[in-house]
């Protein structure tokens, strides 16, 4: 039987990482992307290389609605439901507590925590109804290491990842045995925001083994959470243990302050 993963964010950064290691281990491909056209079109050409069948969505994932459609089209491309879902895309805005706005907090939560909780309710209606599925199908869903090493910056996205990281338990235990759900927690993988690469090389340093988080390890352990079937309601950190370094700050401001002081 093919397996067939669905990699939301798939075409970039560590989506596109992801994608690349599940099609190297014999895995099918649907790789979603938002804007990225030409770049999931790229994923799914390398993902066929591997002698595994891929295929690209398009779609916004900012509400329920999107998450449904997304989730039928994949289906219908596909045959059926896939046996995996990892929750990758994201969205991303600075602010904190004394002054994020409603709406920015909600878009936040809607698709970095709803999103990925829908999914995983429509895969297991959907793996529970299959006539043809077996086994138990998966979700894997993409932390981030500052659940485990709270500050008080990027407050709206901190909030909804560290509803999905109790999410991650809750779902394991609703949805079992049908499903299985884990999350994998990388540390600093790639320049985001307003960061320059002054500041990324300094702080991709900022951890116990200093060195940069490889984001091919942290698709390994997507791939390894999706792969083995023992394992269920559980975060695997994947961070050169960032988490383990606790900062007053977001470790891109405590950077910039270190190079002003230098300057």
């Amino acid at each position: 039987m093919t397996r067939w993963v669905l990699i939301t964010g798939g075409s970039r950064r560590l989506g596109r990482e992801i994608c690349t290691v599940f099609a190297r281990g014999g895995w099918s491909i649907a790789c979603h992307y938002r804007d990225s056209e030409a770049q999931a079109q790229e994923v799914v050409e390398q993902a066929r290389t591997f002698g595994v069948q891929a295929l690209a969505l398009q779609g916004s994932l900012d509400s329920e609605s999107d998450a449904e459609s997304l989730f039928h089209r994949t289906c219908a491309g596909i045959g059926g439901p896939p046996s995996c879902i990892v929750n990758n895309a994201s969205t991303f805005f600075p602010d904190a507590a004394t002054d994020f706005v409603a709406q920015s907090l909600l878009q936040q939560l809607q698709t970095n925590l709803l999103v990925p909780l829908v999914l995983g309710k429509l895969l297991h209606a959907g793996w529970s109804q299959a006539s043809n599925a077996s086994g138990v199908a998966s979700v894997v869903n993409v932390l981030d290491q500052k659940v485990y090493n709270l500050n008080p910056d990027y407050y709206s996205y901190t909030l909804s990842k560290l509803a999905l990281e109790r999410a991650t338990i809750q779902q394991a235990q609703a949805l079992a045995p049908t499903l299985r759900i884990n999350s994998v927690v990388p540390g600093l993988m790639y320049p985001s925001g307003p960061q320059t690469i002054e500041n990324f090389e300094l702080a991709a340093n900022a951890n116990l083994l200093r060195r940069p988080v490889d984001p091919v390890r942290v698709a390994e352990t997507v791939f390894f959470l999706a792969d083995n079937e023992c394992i269920t309601g559980t975060s695997v950190c994947v961070d050169n243990g960032q988490h383990l370094v606790p900062l007053p700050r977001d470790i891109m401001f405590v950077v910039d302050d270190l190079l002003r002081k230098n300057a």
